[in-house]
């Protein structure tokens, strides 16, 4: 389980009302269904839950073909000012190379999806985003925005009227692309292997035009904080969720078959979880419990296969602690969504 920045979610839902996707009632009924209040102040700092925010591009997509590109739409409409002290940082580098270090290297305190590792091959700079397991239309929705948005603001640094060489996209050719060949103004490759922007390293390489050395500096100390403050604590905790979460369906996991799924003995990972104060019956809890919702609220799984996915060995067990949960049957739960 992953986090987004909420300024993502007014992008989205912003676009989607400007492509007539959605009317304003609706979009503030889609506010509602992530917890945002869309008059509050936008703060890059403020995180959703990933899938949460796939949900909601998913929701959004449902809607046809206009839907579809809402991924490509936001990323045009995203500026480095929109990422707070990450967007300075950027815009502040010497080139843009300097500037997809920055993206490499404090992404996460924007995101922990849709992060990029950045390569030179060839004569070519690719900036790539690092995959993640789920292959949900959400999930390529959001690397589809990375890719729209890296676009966007390497435009705005840029001296030069600034276009990739190509876009490498994994997902299929939409039915209708004209979003895409409008915005990256390059060759699109549907269905590669990778997700990712290819520029030229000479291009990469030239000055971008507020470079600025100082600034540059201040920003990334800044930065270093932030990613200070995204603690190993929390990562151990997402990881040890995650790994519970793959394999519930087949009954809970030992502590030791986890630690060998994080590639750690078990001894190793018992001591970092003490260390940080958590015990793993609770993460197996809080796991169970994340799970159930999301099943609940995004599928119309009967409830018999929410307990088995749960790692429940019966539906009336996992009623049972449903209710301990949430004071509320889990059929009681899913009619109040």
């Amino acid at each position: 389980m992953g986090w987004i920045s909420t300024v993502f979610v007014h992008k989205a839902l912003n676009a989607a009302v400007t492509l007539e996707c959605v009317d304003p009632e609706t979009r503030l009924a889609l506010f509602a269904s992530v917890g945002l209040d869309p008059s509050a102040p936008v703060d890059p700092g403020a995180m959703i839950s990933d899938g949460d925010f796939f949900a909601l591009l998913e929701r959004i997509a449902d809607i046809g073909d206009r839907g579809r590109s809402v991924a490509i739409h936001m990323g045009a409409l995203m500026r480095c000012n929109d990422y707070g002290a990450f967007g300075l940082a950027f815009k502040s580098a010497p080139n843009l190379l300097g500037s997809y270090a920055r993206v490499e290297r404090f992404g996460k305190v924007v995101t922990s999806i849709a992060n990029f590792r950045v390569g030179q091959v060839g004569p070519s700079v690719f900036m790539e985003v690092i995959q993640g397991r789920d292959r949900r239309l959400g999930l390529k929705m959001t690397n589809e925005l990375a890719l729209a948005a890296a676009t966007s603001i390497s435009r705005e640094v840029s001296d030069d009227d600034f276009s990739p060489v190509a876009v490498h996209l994994m997902s299929d050719r939409p039915n209708d692309d004209g979003a895409y060949q409008e915005h990256f103004r390059c060759p699109i490759h549907f269905g590669a292997d990778r997700d990712a922007l290819e520029v030229l390293t000479t291009i990469a390489s030239r000055a971008n035009r507020l470079s600025d050395d100082g600034m540059s500096k201040f920003f990334e100390t800044h930065l270093d904080t932030q990613l200070s403050q995204i603690d190993d604590t929390s990562e151990l905790e997402r990881r040890v969720v995650d790994q519970i979460g793959e394999v519930l369906s087949e009954g809970v996991p030992t502590l030791a078959e986890v630690a060998v799924r994080l590639g750690m003995s078990t001894r190793t990972l018992q001591r970092r979880l003490s260390a940080d104060g958590l015990a793993y019956q609770d993460l197996v809890l809080g796991a169970r419990k994340t799970l159930s919702e999301q099943l609940l609220r995004r599928t119309d799984y009967a409830l018999a296969e929410i307990a088995f996915l749960t790692g429940f060995s019966d539906q009336s067990t996992f009623t049972r602690a449903f209710k301990r949960w949430h004071g509320q049957t889990p059929a009681g739960y899913r009619r109040g969504t």
